[in-house]
C-alpha cells in the first residue's frame, strides 16, 4: 500500500492502515490542513471551495469525506460532481471560490485516488504552498467550526456546459471549419468523465463520433495511461477505415493522445507539438514544456521565430515558467496542452478543439499533418524503487559520470548530447525513477535509456 505526498497532491492506494494509504482518516487530515492553509492565505472572503471528481470507484467515498470535512472547517462546498480536472480548475475561477480540490489519481490504476489542490486562480499550489499544507497536516494545527458556523453544501452541475462554452469561444477554435469538415472520430473515454463531457463537446462542434469505454463507472477497461501499449482496442477500431481521427484521454481528461486514420499512434509527445505549431502560426510567441518532453517543440517554436524554455516536471512548474517567459502555448510531453488564453492548466478539451481547427484548416489527413512535424523518437522506461533505494545518491553519481556533457539538474538529472538526451528523475506520482530518452530512432533512444538504467542498477 502506498501514500505519496508531493507537488502533484496527496495520492495513494485505497484501503489499508492509516498513515500508509489514502483512507478516510488521512483524507480528513489533509483536507483539514488544506482548508487551514486556504483560510490563512486567502485574499478574498468568498468562503467557497469547489470539489470535482473523476469516475473512480472510490470517488464517491472520497468525495463524501472531503465535502464533509470542508463543511466541518466552515467552508461552503460547491460540488460540481463528475468533472474533468480542467473543468474543476475553471469552476474555481468562474465561481469566485477560494480554492478547489480535484479527486482524481489521473492516469494511475483503479485502486488509486488522490486529492489535487488548487488556489483561488484554479491553478495547482506551488511547491512552497504544498509544503505548507503538508506541515500543517503533520502538526494537525487546525480548528473545526462550531455548530453555528458550519459550511453549506451546494450541488452545481452547470460547469461542464460552461467549460465547453469557454472552449468554443476561444479565438483560434474554428467551429465553422470543423463543422464543415464533417469529421468522423473514435474516442476512448476510459470509463471516466471523458465519457460524460466529450460527447457534449463533439456534438457542439458538429463532429460524428463513436465512444469506446464510455460508461463512467471507474472500472477501467484497460490500464488508463494513454500509451500505445494500452490502446490496442481503439487502434484496431481505427484500422477499420471508418474514422478520420482517434482521440484518447486519461480518467480526468487533462492528457490527450491522438491516433491517425490508419490506426497508428500520432505520438503523445506530438499532441502539444502539433497544437503549438497551429497556435504559433496565428500567434507568434514563446513556448514551454518540461525537461522530459520532445525537442520537436523547440524546433517548431524556433521555426516560427519564438523562444523555447524548459521547466522542471510538474504542471505548476510548467505554468510558472510559462508566465515568466510570456509563453503563448505550453504543456507537457505526456499529452498535456496548456493554453493561457483559456487558463493555466492542462486541458484535453482545448487540445481537441485546437487540433481539429488545425486539421480542418489544412484539409489534410492526420498522418499527413504528423509528417509535417520534426521527427524524433522518445523511449519511456522506469526503474521500480525499493524502500532502501537512495535516489539522490544515485543521481549525484550519474551527474559525476557525465560531468563533461551538458547536464541540467533542476529536476533529477538530464544529460543533453548533441543529437540526443536522457532524463532520470524520481516520479511525483509513483514509487519509481522515470527514465526518458530521445534520439533520431526508437532503437537508439531505447538503448540510451537502458544504458543509464544499467548504470543505476549497478549502483544499487
Amino acid at each position: 500500500m502506498t501514500l505519496i505526498k508531493s507537488i502533484s497532491g496527496i495520492r495513494g492506494t485505497i484501503g489499508g492502515m492509516a498513515g500508509d494509504t489514502l483512507n478516510p482518516l488521512d483524507i480528513v487530515k489533509f483536507t483539514s490542513a488544506y482548508a487551514t492553509f486556504i483560510r490563512k492565505s486567502a485574499k478574498a472572503d468568498s468562503n467557497k471551495i469547489v470539489v470535482g471528481r473523476d469516475a473512480r470507484i472510490s470517488g464517491e467515498m472520497v468525495r463524501s469525506v472531503v465535502c464533509g470535512t470542508l463543511m466541518g472547517m466552515g467552508y461552503d462546498v460547491i460540488d460540481i460532481g463528475l468533472a474533468t480536472t480542467p473543468t474543476t480548475e475553471l469552476a474555481v475561477r468562474m465561481s469566485g471560490a477560494e480554492g478547489g480540490i480535484i479527486i482524481t489519481a489521473s492516469h494511475n490504476p483503479r485502486h488509486w485516488n488522490a486529492l489535487k489542490l488548487l488556489n483561488a486562480e484554479g491553478e495547482f499550489l506551488t511547491k512552497d504552498d504544498g509544503n505548507e499544507v503538508l506541515a500543517i497536516a503533520d502538526t494537525e494545527d487546525f480548528s473545526f467550526a462550531d455548530v453555528d458556523h458550519l459550511g453549506k453544501y451546494i450541488k452545481d452541475d452547470a460547469f461542464n456546459a460552461r467549460h465547453i462554452e469557454d472552449v468554443l469561444n476561444l479565438r483560434l477554435v474554428d467551429t465553422e471549419a470543423i463543422a464543415k469538415a464533417k469529421f468522423r472520430v473514435c474516442v476512448d473515454a476510459i470509463n471516466s468523465v471523458g465519457g460524460v463531457i466529450l460527447p457534449q463537446l463533439l456534438d457542439r462542434l458538429g463532429v460524428e463520433y463513436k465512444i469506446l469505454n464510455g460508461e463512467p463507472n471507474g472500472d477501467f477497461a484497460h490500464n488508463p495511461e494513454p500509451l500505445e501499449k494500452n490502446l490496442s482496442g481503439i487502434m484496431e477500431e481505427m484500422r477499420s477505415g471508418k474514422y478520420d481521427l482517434g482521440i484518447v484521454v486519461d480518467p480526468d481528461v487533462d492528457r490527450l493522445a491522438f491516433i491517425c486514420e490508419d490506426g497508428k499512434m500520432f505520438g503523445e509527445e506530438y499532441t502539444l507539438v502539433s497544437v503549438a505549431d497551429y497556435v504559433l502560426s496565428h500567434t507568434p510567441g514563446n513556448t514551454v514544456s518540461n525537461l522530459s518532453s520532445t525537442r520537436a517543440l523547440r524546433d517548431v517554436t524556433e521555426r516560427h521565430g519564438g523562444n523555447y524554455c524548459a521547466a522542471a516536471v510538474g504542471e505548476v512548474n510548467v505554468t510558472t515558467k510559462m508566465k515568466e517567459a510570456g509563453a503563448v502555448i505550453g504543456g507537457e510531453g505526456n499529452g498535456g496542452v496548456i493554453y493561457p488564453e483559456s487558463h493555466y492548466g492542462r486541458d484535453a478539451l482545448v487540445g481537441i478543439a485546437l487540433f481539429l481547427s488545425s486539421l480542418a484548416q489544412k484539409g489534410c489527413k492526420v498522418s499527413e499533418l504528423r509528417a509535417q512535424l520534426p521527427e524524433y523518437s522518445i523511449a519511456k522506461n522506469r526503474i521500480d524503487l525499493t524502500p532502501s533505494t537512495d535516489v539522490d545518491a544515485i543521481l549525484e553519481k550519474v551527474k559525476e559520470m557525465y560531468k563533461d556533457e551538458q547536464v541540467n539538474d533542476i529536476d533529477g538529472v538530464k544529460i543533453d548530447f548533441p543529437d540526443k538526451w536522457v532524463h532520470l528523475r524520481k516520479s511525483n506520482t509513483e514509487p519509481i525513477i522515470r527514465v526518458y530518452s530521445e534520439a533520431a530512432t526508437m532503437e537508439e533512444a531505447d538503448l540510451l535509456g537502458k544504458t543509464l538504467m544499467k548504470v543505476v542498477y549497478d549502483m544499487q
